[in-house]
Parts: C-alpha cells; sequence; structure tokens
C-alpha cells in the first residue's frame, strides 16, 4: 500500500469518532471507538461492547480486529483509537496483546481526541518486548 496520506489519516480518524456512537457501555459510559486501515485500503470500524458479567466485555480495538480476521483480512496498515475524552486514551493491555499477533511493531496507531486532534505512536512503542509466537516457539525449541 502506498504512503497514508493525511485524506486517507482524516478518513480513519473521522471513522474512529463515529464508530464509538455505536458503543453498548450502559455500565461504564466510557464510549471508545476504533478504526482499522487494512493493507487492501478497508476501513473496518469497532466498539466496545460491554456486559453485566464485565469480563465479557470487549473493546473497540478488539471488535475491530476480530471484525476483520473473521472476514479474512489479516495485514493492516494502521489504527485509529478514540473515545469522549479529552485526553488521549492508549489500548488496554489486553488489546495491545490482542493486536501484537497481527500487526508488526512499526504500525501506525493513532490516538484521537474529542478535539480531533491525534498523536501518533508505533506499536512498538505500546508494548515494548511484546510476547508472541516467536517468544512461544524459542521455547518450544529450547523445551
Amino acid at each position: 500500500m502506498a504512503p497514508i496520506t493525511q485524506d486517507l489519516k482524516d478518513s480513519l480518524f473521522q471513522k474512529s469518532l463515529k464508530a464509538k456512537e455505536y458503543s453498548y457501555s450502559p455500565y461504564s459510559k466510557f464510549r471508545v471507538g476504533a478504526a482499522l486501515l487494512a493493507e487492501d485500503g478497508t476501513i473496518i470500524t469497532g466498539c466496545n461492547i460491554e456486559n453485566a458479567s464485565f469480563g465479557g466485555a470487549i473493546c473497540a480495538e478488539r471488535t475491530a480486529f476480530v471484525k476483520a480476521v473473521s472476514e479474512g483480512i489479516h495485514k493492516f496498515v494502521a489504527l485509529a483509537v478514540s473515545s469522549d475524552q479529552e485526553d488521549f486514551i492508549t489500548p488496554c493491555g489486553i488489546c495491545r496483546q490482542f493486536i501484537s499477533e497481527f500487526v508488526s511493531e512499526s504500525l501506525p496507531v493513532y490516538l484521537v481526541n474529542t478535539k480531533g486532534e491525534h498523536r501518533e505512536y508505533t506499536f512498538g512503542q505500546l508494548l515494548p518486548l511484546a510476547f508472541g509466537l516467536n517468544a512461544g516457539q524459542k521455547y518450544l525449541q529450547n523445551a
């Protein structure tokens, strides 16, 4: 895929902001939206979906990845995450570990606030020294 243009970034940001409108968050009232850019240019969105058991809840980022993977999309080039906060929020620890299964450390992750401003990080900055398939394979080889 060609470099991510500002227009494409803006579209990604807007879709993440729109996705949070579909959030099902009756317990926390903390709405989160995510927009995932696939290598083929498709943008897959997700929102957080809570559950009365709390442990059954799923975050917006994981929702987007589950939707993409379940449709056969496995190559991603960017992720945007937004909430109703003026501050920038990052994916939670469980999401970071989940995302690490599907992306490289260089994947750009855009954090978008309610003013439409953004900050950019690489996935590796958000989850340095991630535990993944390579670590598991090294363990099995040495066992």
